[in-house]
């Protein structure tokens, strides 16, 4: 087959080319200036972590195995041993030991920081045991530790490289990454953030927040002001300076030492005054476009959800908004599932049988797609023969409704209609 004849990277690698490719034009969001950005964005804000926490911890409660599609007893048993996933459709089963052990559920949350950071790259990490190569676990390398992306001429990832307390950047070769990567365009592997259509309010209400601080500390008790007592009416010019002097320092000292409080107080000479004014007029309303704000960061993740209720709308219409929220959040989650399946799952049969064996595949229920179990669902499924009553369904609707654990020495319900046996 031929060669590719065009390019999504220049193959001139300069420093302008690679910050172009991001398509950037806000210097203090080039990479790697943004991981900072959005480290902030993340940790500082309410609303912002807000909303990542309603995009990411779904996913993260979803219900994720290992589906046979095929493959050998063997080959799924040892796939869903190393990323300790059940296997669908098996009765679940806890392992022998958790010590180290992959945990899919921190690789996971881990994975997800693709979406604040725009990417999360992890190493591979084996062990042999016997006859077979075993994954001991996938090692998240941090987005501010890496200082260089290599990037092929065709857009595919050659490497990445490390800062090291050495002076020599550690390199990793992509055989030994799996790449996460948010919204990728072309050769941009270093993605792009979830929260970068959020990051105009976020920094617009930052400022806000902090004006409104500050309103509150200057105005909110009133500014003191001090008049001082008048000249004695026999007083010389100098004497009358002297006098003027000594009450307009005693009354600014008075003034900026003035504090409310339980014990506050203020002694005044014969004449004197002390008065707290306020703002003559209307101060700036802030209230409004923060709101407006944290609406538009909501917005930016399609989390309508979390304005409704307040003065955006009634909670009548969180289905709707709801509707599409779930459709995103699979849509990441069915993206997590190909790159560890690509990258995770195939290579790690590969390594033990061959690239021309069948892998299992990474699956997840759906999110939103859980029905409610209830006492009349369950009866209903049971007389149509669509479901058999069982040791099993008892058991689960006993820990679903809160019911005690049956005990183990009452008699069966056969046996119970029959006394004359059970005695």
């Amino acid at each position: 087959m031929a060669d590719e004849l065009g390019y999504q990277l220049s193959p001139l690698k300069t420093w302008g080319v690679l910050s172009d490719e991001a398509h950037e034009t806000n210097p203090a969001l080039a990479w790697p200036q943004s991981v900072d950005v959005f480290d902030q964005m993340r940790r500082e804000d309410s609303q912002v972590g807000s909303v990542l926490r309603a995009v990411t911890l779904p996913i993260r409660g979803a219900k994720w195995s290992i589906d046979p599609a095929g493959a050998a007893p063997e080959v799924v048993d040892l796939v869903a041993t190393d990323l300790g996933l059940q296997i669908k459709g098996e009765k679940p089963s806890a392992p022998l030991r958790t010590k180290d052990k992959f945990s899919w559920g921190e690789h996971l949350r881990m994975a997800l920081l693709e979406l604040p950071f725009g990417h999360s790259f992890f190493e591979q990490v084996y062990r042999v045991e016997g006859s077979h190569v075993r994954l001991r676990k996938l090692a998240w390398r941090p987005p501010r530790s890496i200082s260089k992306i290599d990037v092929a001429p065709d857009g595919g990832l050659i490497a990445i490289e490390q800062h090291s307390p050495t002076g020599k950047d550690i390199r990793i070769p992509v055989d030994r990454l799996v790449a996460y990567v948010n919204d990728r365009e072309g050769a941009n592997w270093a993605g792009q953030s979830l929260l970068r259509t959020a990051y105009k309010n976020w920094l617009l209400k930052d400022r806000m927040l902090r004006a409104q601080a500050l309103t509150v500390e200057r105005n909110g008790l009133g500014v003191p002001v001090y008049t001082g007592a008048p000249v004695p009416d026999k007083a010389t010019p100098e004497e009358r300076d002297r006098w003027l002097n000594s009450e307009r320092e005693a009354g600014l000292k008075l003034a900026k030492g003035f504090r409310a409080g339980e014990a506050a107080g203020a002694s005044l000479p014969p004449g004197a005054t002390l008065d707290l004014k306020g703002v003559s007029g209307r101060l700036p309303a802030t209230d409004e476009p923060i709101r407006y704000h944290d609406e538009q960061i909501a917005r930016a993740v399609l989390a309508h959800f979390l304005n409704l209720g307040t003065e955006t709308g009634s909670w009548a219409l969180g289905s709707t908004f709801a509707n599409f929220f779930t459709d995103s959040l699979n849509a990441v989650a069915q993206h997590i599932a190909e790159i560890t399946q690509q990258h995770v799952v195939e290579d790690l049969v590969d390594l033990n049988w061959g690239s021309s064996v069948p892998a299992p595949r990474l699956v997840f229920e759906p999110i939103g797609s859980e029905h409610p179990v209830t006492a009349e669902a369950i009866k209903a499924l049971i007389e149509c023969g669509a479901l058999t009553p069982d040791g099993s369904l008892e058991a689960y609707m006993r820990t679903v409704h809160g019911l005690p654990v049956r005990d183990s020495t009452a008699p069966d319900t056969e046996d119970s209609s029959k006394p004359e046996e059970a005695a």
